[in-house]
């Protein structure tokens, strides 16, 4: 497969579909990066995720013209492996257990409360630009402490820094990293002093967790506005959700199996030369896990290519699997129960007006999403 190709772009899940069925190993290559092991199958891509024959990374690519001084913050968890992963697992796990993340929950409603408030009641709006995407950051902002005033910064950075290169990138990474060290210098936050405190982080430790947040927090801004786009598509699975409320987070993860925005892992590298399902992954070959592919797996998903709200969705991929697991994943999952449920609840009668598609071979998302309620 090679993801210049339409096919993968339009309609991935279909594309990863024909592969999977093919074997649960295919080559994929696309424009900039050379060919990469794909696992298209459940079993076999959980196997993988916690192979220790299959590493990430050495570090993350950062571009020349990141200050200095930022550097050593930029390298977080994602891009470690063994103990010093395994450490900062451990201690940083219980500040994101399920738990916090409904304590938290009256902080997100009224982050959510107050963007619906802005929205327009009938007229045109793009849900995207003025409540998928400014959601994550000021629930960041929320968890951080981020002063009030300081918050339209903090979303001009997260922007910049989500665009991973261009105008803007070199003064936003600075001014989230050194944003971040003031505010761990002064915690303000639960979560910040627990980090600190409690869970006796070192600072440089806690500000490069923040700045993961920045980068990996921002990602349900795709999987909300494609929920909303699917629940708008599918008004029966709408109503069964208003009729049965109580199957709100329930509906969340087969969201997230369904329509989730990530189509691939991070890649892994080969550690040693592997005979993987037939096939000979030489040491140094990258290999990664098509989520699209293994969510919609027959094998473990019945009539996987149905939005079923009631379906028992547990063990899909869309937080990853394994050591890696999304460290947030409860936070996420609390935040897009919060905004669906708010906004279907004030808006009874939204309609989409248009949906237009990002021609993004690695994220399913939307580019425009405009509705009316």
């Amino acid at each position: 497969m090679n993801l210049a190709d339409p096919a993968v772009i339009t309609d991935p899940f279909t594309t990863y579909g024909r592969a999977r069925e093919q074997g649960p190993v295919a080559r994929l290559s696309g424009p900039g990066f050379g060919p990469v092991w794909v696992l298209t199958r459940h079993a076999e891509a959980r196997a993988m995720l916690t192979d220790p024959r299959f590493a990430l990374g050495a570090g993350t690519f950062q571009p020349l013209d990141v200050p200095e001084h930022c550097r050593p913050y930029m390298r977080t968890m994602q891009e470690m492996e063994g103990e010093p992963h395994a450490r900062l697992r451990r201690l940083t796990a219980p500040a994101f257990a399920a738990r916090r993340a409904l304590a938290f929950r009256p902080r997100i409603d009224r982050v959510v409360a107050r963007l619906l408030d802005a929205l327009p009641a009938h007229e045109p709006v793009d849900l995207i630009t003025a409540f998928a995407q400014p959601l994550p950051m000021e629930v960041i902002c929320e968890l951080a402490g981020v002063p009030e005033a300081d918050r339209p910064s903090w979303h001009e950075y997260g922007s910049n820094v989500v665009r991973g290169s261009g105008e803007g990138f070199a003064t936003a990474v600075p001014g989230i990293i050194d944003g971040a060290r003031d505010l761990v210098a002064h915690p303000d936050s639960e979560l910040l002093r627990h980090l600190t405190e409690d869970a006796g982080l070192t600072g440089q430790e806690t500000v490069a967790l923040v700045w993961q947040l920045v980068l990996a927090g921002q990602t349900p801004a795709n999987f909300l506005a494609n929920a909303v786009d699917a629940l708008i598509t599918y008004p029966d699975q709408l109503d069964v959700l208003r009729a049965e409320p109580h199957q709100w987070p329930n509906a969340v993860d087969e969201l997230m199996r369904w329509c989730g925005s990530q189509l691939l892992t991070i890649p892994r590298r080969a550690t040693q030369d592997v005979e993987l399902y037939g096939v000979t992954v030489r040491e140094g070959e990258q290999v990664t896990v098509s989520i699209a592919a293994a969510n919609r797996d027959p094998r473990v998903f019945p009539e996987p290519d149905r939005l079923d709200v009631r379906r028992a969705a547990g063990g899909h991929l869309g937080f990853a699997y394994g050591p890696h697991f999304c460290l947030g994943a409860s936070f996420a999952r609390v935040q897009i129960e919060v905004a669906l449920t708010a906004l279907f609840d004030r808006f009874r009668t939204l309609r989409t007006l248009e949906a237009r598609r990002a021609p993004d071979p690695g994220t399913w998302r939307l580019a425009t999403l405009q509705v009316s309620g």
